[in-house]
């Protein structure tokens, strides 16, 4: 009852810090620069959100609730609530931004990540539920007990996570300064607040509800949207490509390859590479396969969220081009300078209004909002948990007998030191495309996450020393040639030139990672090395039966 008044303080804060900056941006802009619609959806949201929070921090007292709902979550609820980490502001604004200005090579971030989910379905999915028990980690470790892997695996993890939750940061103080006017810094502030409410009180339970509730709203509004777009052409798919090649300066050019990655093959490959493979790297979605019962509602949690990001994304390709066809060069969406009102993050939301005025403008914003809170929620417990359950594990005292309660703890304050983390990063990468910026995420566990997984399931020569050595070399790689981006090198530090022209290393590092950990474990003839091989059998059994597989109600 304690928890549940400190909650009720909690959300007394939080529901004063959201009503607080409305009220203001009310008397300060007026009625003609405030969209009611947007403030009723975020407010109703908001309080449908935390009335979830509330109910689930009652059945959120040890850490198997915390971190994986005791496994009692429905396949198609799971399905559900990890297309919605997928539909994300970075999807929506990104993506759509994206080939607003550069043309169709902007949709192979689309492509990639649906290319990814059959490979999940037969690859990852059953293994991955039948090994671990809460985190990415849980599975690297199985056999692989040198606390350097565990270390290792988790600090990947949370430089995955912080770039992860950058772009949805980003996402989030855009349509803030759109909706209400007032400061950027204020808008990540306040959605800073509320994912910790969310993580700190109501742990998976209300993360997942959050996210249900998000993708709905998302799925249907991206289809509506869709819908209205095609309808300005007569439903005629063709028709809006010829306007949309028509305004655009790129002409035909905006429907062939090249318009963004200039036809070079390495970038190309690069980018496929990392939004191919980042998925399966990704700890805040691994993680989801614990909150189902067995390896076959996992595997059918993966089946639903194909079924739903399909239709979401052949969504986003008609709001991409129809954006340029309805948006571009529009006087209505361009500042003084004549560039786009908001830069390429907004132009989703530009086109809402052309087909839809105000109205769907507002929901489509607050909708959008909600997405942001929703994906980082889930991604700030995806890093508590890899803190506490990981790092802890190995730093914690031998001698402690209240291991699960302590990570509890630690677990909510890593949330917090995760909270002031992205608000920070989030202000430095304000001007940043916020799906590229979500790549960078990706392309790390591309080049990292996901070899080390893979080998770790597959390959019985993996050793410790070899992932350890050869995870190292691919992690400090993929970070400098990040930093030496464009992205970073030029776009935050302020450099004129990148020292690389590569958005995305994992052509590179991906590779780098592979040979690395190969090469080192077979130099690896420790004691401890042999016993690792040895161990792969009764791996393998279990990976493949599930017999021995945590069910977390009984634990």
């Amino acid at each position: 009852m304690n928890a549940c008044k400190r909650l009720a303080l909690l959300m007394t804060f939080i529901i004063a810090l959201t009503i607080v900056p409305l009220s203001q941006a009310f008397a300060q802009t007026g009625d003609t620069n405030t969209n009611t619609t947007a403030i009723i959806t975020f407010i109703l949201f908001v309080a449908a959100t935390l009335a979830i929070t509330w109910f689930a921090a009652k059945k959120t007292v040890d850490k198997e609730s915390f971190f994986a709902a005791k496994g009692e979550i429905p396949a198609w609820q799971n399905g559900l609530a990890i297309a919605g980490d997928f539909m994300s502001a970075a999807t929506l604004l990104g993506i759509t931004g994206l080939m607003f200005f550069r043309g169709m090579d902007a949709y192979i971030l689309a492509f990639g990540l649906m290319v990814a989910w059959p490979i999940m379905l037969m690859v990852i999915a059953e293994r991955f539920r039948n090994l671990g028990k809460f985190t990415f980690v849980d599975v690297v470790t199985y056999r692989l007990k040198k606390p350097s892997v565990r270390v290792l695996a988790a600090l990947s993890s949370i430089l995955v996570i912080i770039f992860y939750l950058i772009g949805q940061m980003v996402g989030a103080g855009k349509l803030i300064e759109l909706l209400f006017g007032f400061d950027y810094i204020v808008a990540v502030s306040l959605v800073t607040a509320l994912m910790m409410l969310y993580v700190i009180f109501g742990g998976m339970i209300a993360t997942t509800w959050v996210q249900m509730i998000k993708a709905v709203l998302l799925l249907s509004g991206g289809l509506y949207m869709s819908f209205l777009v095609l309808g300005r052409f007569d439903f005629n798919f063709s028709a809006m490509v010829d306007r949309s090649m028509a305004v655009h300066p790129l002409k035909e050019s905006l429907i062939v390859p090249g318009g963004w990655l200039e036809r070079d093959f390495l970038q190309i490959l690069s980018v496929g590479l990392t939004m191919c493979f980042g998925i399966m790297g990704l700890p805040h979605v691994l993680m989801r396969f614990f909150t189902v019962k067995d390896a076959t509602a996992a595997r059918n949690s993966v089946a639903v969220s194909t079924l739903i990001m399909s239709a979401f994304y052949v969504a986003i390709l008609v709001l991409g081009l129809g954006a340029v066809a309805l948006v571009w060069g529009e006087p209505e969406f361009l500042d003084a300078s004549g560039n786009v009102k908001g830069g390429s993050n907004l132009v989703a939301l530009h086109l809402a209004k052309s087909i839809g005025g105000d109205v769907l403008l507002g929901y489509m914003s607050a909708v959008t909002f909600a997405t942001v809170l929703a994906v980082v929620a889930g991604l700030t417990l995806a890093g508590s948990a890899t803190i506490a359950h990981d790092l802890y594990s190995v730093f914690r005292s031998p001698s402690s007998d209240t291991k699960s309660g302590n990570e509890l703890l630690v677990s909510r304050i890593a949330a917090l030191a995760i909270g002031a983390a992205a608000l920070l990063l989030g202000v430095l990468f304000e001007t940043q495309n916020i799906a590229v910026v979500t790549a960078l995420a990706l392309a790390i566990a591309a080049s990292v996450n996901f070899p080390i997984l893979l080998l770790s399931m597959y390959w019985r020569g993996l050793t410790s020393n070899g992932c350890v050595i050869g995870g190292g070399i691919a992690l400090f790689t993929s970070a400098v040639l990040i930093v030496l981006s464009d992205g970073v090198w030029v776009q935050i530090l302020g450099n004129a030139e990148p020292i690389h022209s590569f958005i995305y290393p994992t052509v590179f590092t991906m590779p780098i990672c592979f040979v690395s950990i190969y090469v080192f474990s077979k130099l690896d003839k420790s004691e401890i090395g042999k016993q690792e091989h040895e161990a792969f059998s009764e791996q393998f059994i279990r990976s493949e039966t599930g017999y021995g597989a945590v069910v977390h109600s009984e634990s």
